[in-house]
């Protein structure tokens, strides 16, 4: 050894006479735990070793979907709210569990104060729990209609909160596919809260601008041409999507609307909307101008978020935008909303029943948009029990109905579910629960010196929602004689929801079109 080298050792070992704490400094660090990974990992949803139970408690139920539930819960360790989504994965496929987890993996991804925020997700045995913020502002389309006051800048704003949230997802590869008024809420009860972007459900990931088939998507109204076409898409469904919700935001109905969905895909798909008067003529010019931009059947030439936002209407909305009030519109808005809360009444029942497999072929079938022939030539012929079934449905719905027109109360109530909700003219656009609400009708319109009356069910047509449910919609034809010795005839479209329990069949929902019940010679017309 050297005599330089030997100083050199020498020199260290006065400098740390201590071996070990020499070899110790050396040693590898051990790696962090996984609490200390990157903020915002993309990884599946990760196991657990904590109970759901033991940290947060359970609180009443918030809403129902086709295969979860949303129960309001609360943090034991910090008192604070939260909504959870409960997913029981004890029936899940393996499809269904890769669903399960691209959801809360997206989710963990948005960021965003006009989104729903995504805090925890927890395993279970049995169950998986997603717990998301609690927004207690209902849904945005119910709160417009409650307003003294909505104009054309008020939706304005709206659109424009949509339109952060959308692209917030886009800037991170993110495809919501299921834009909906149901989808959108708001914070809070407070004048002015924030929209929430709700239900990734759906949500894919994409590369880019990536074009690719991603499978068939969405709610039928709110579909984009390329979709229906069965061509790659990508961001720009979202943005139709955006088009179909500002058309109704400024309104009151959508712009394609057909009873028929095969018709409706049609018009989809054609690009077939107008701005027809008197309602489009108190609308600017630039708010029709975006909607174009939205609604182009081409997804290439369709405009995106970021250059909706800095579109004038949106953009320069105190210029630009109308201040005036439409009542028109939130009129208009009352049913749209009626329609839209009909359909999930429906299929709250169909859960009910418990019938989930009933339930998810009926949600799944012809989803290539072709509606199923009426014409026997195209038809095979029905089980002669599903036959009787569907008799029994009428006639019940008759019985229903002759209660109401001889004014017998008891016999009303013994057809109608304790808590049965209905929507009809009388409640001006409102849902409305129980019997309470009915029951002034037969106390003071339903006497009996009044005239005869007489209905008639048209084209009653019944959908069968498992082994307990079903659903029945007709046109009631009501003839009578008024005041004046005048023979009258009204018409009303009115659809129900039966379920049975212990054997006999209720009514559980009804909805009922037509002008409200007026004193005096119409007093017999109420149906619900």
């Amino acid at each position: 050894m050297t005599r330089e080298r030997h100083s050199l050792l020498k020199r260290r070992r006065e400098q740390n006479p201590n071996p070990r704490s020499r070899r110790r400094k050396h040693e590898r660090q051990p790696p962090p735990p996984p609490a200390a990974a990157a903020e915002g990992h993309t990884m599946a949803i990760p196991p657990t070793c904590t109970r759901f139970s033991d940290e947060y408690t359970l609180m009443e139920e918030l809403g129902k979907g086709a295969f979860s539930i949303v129960r309001k819960c609360v943090k034991v360790a910090t008192g604070q709210d939260f909504a959870a989504k409960i997913i029981n994965t004890k029936k899940l496929s393996a499809r269904d569990h890769q669903k399960l987890e691209r959801e809360a993996r997206i989710c963990r991804m948005l960021k965003h104060s006009n989104i729903v925020r995504l805090h925890d997700s927890i395993s279970e045995e049995g169950f998986h729990y997603l717990l998301f913020d609690l927004v207690t502002g209902g849904e945005l389309f119910e709160d417009i209609v409650a307003r003294e006051y909505y104009s054309e800048a008020d939706a304005s704003h709206c659109i424009q909160q949509i339109l952060e949230a959308v692209l917030h997802c886009h800037q991170l590869g993110i495809v919501h596919r299921d834009l909906k008024p149901e989808n959108l809420l708001l914070a809070s009860k407070t004048k002015g809260a924030a929209v929430k972007l709700a239900d990734f459900g759906l949500a894919i990931e994409v590369q880019g601008e990536q074009q690719a088939w991603f499978g068939f998507a969405g709610t039928p109204g709110y579909l984009s041409p390329e979709v229906l076409r069965k061509d790659p898409y990508g961001k720009p469904v979202d943005m139709w999507a955006c088009g179909v919700i500002l058309y109704i935001l400024l309104v009151g109905y959508p712009p394609f609307w057909d009873e028929d969905q095969h018709r409706l895909y049609q018009q989809i798909k054609a690009g077939a909307y107008d701005f027809p008067s008197p309602e489009w003529d108190t609308v600017t010019p630039e708010a029709k101008s975006l909607i174009n931009q939205m609604l182009t059947i081409n997804p290439a030439k369709r405009i995106t978020a970021s250059e909706a936002l800095t579109h004038p209407w949106i953009f320069q909305r105190s210029t630009v935008a109308s201040c005036m009030h439409r009542q028109e519109t939130v009129e208009c808005l009352k049913k749209f909303n009626a329609r839209r809360k009909l359909k999930g009444a429906i299929l709250t029942t169909m859960l009910a029943t418990r019938n989930f497999s009933a339930a998810k072929s009926l949600m799944n079938k012809k989803t290539d948009g072709v509606k199923e022939s009426t014409d026997s030539s195209n038809t095979t012929l029905e089980d002669e029990d599903l036959k009787l079934r569907k008799q029994e449905i009428i006639k019940v719905t008759e019985q229903l109905i002759e209660a109401v027109n001889h004014g017998d109360f008891e016999a009303y109530t013994k057809l109608c579910d304790p808590g049965m909700t209905s929507f009809e003219p009388e409640a001006l656009g409102n849902l409305v629960g129980g019997m309470e609400f009915h029951k002034f009708y037969f106390e003071n319109l339903f006497s009996k010196s009044q005239r005869p009356v007489h209905t008639t069910l048209l084209t009653p047509h019944v959908h069968l929602l498992g082994e307990e449910a079903a659903c029945v919609a007709y046109v009631r034809l009501t003839q009578y004689v008024d005041n004046a010795g005048v023979p009258r005839t009204q018409q009303a479209e009115e659809t129900r929801v039966w379920h049975r329990r212990d054997g006999k069949w209720q009514s559980v929902h009804a909805h009922r079109s037509g002008a409200p019940t007026q004193h005096g010679s119409a007093k017999r017309l109420k149906t619900n």
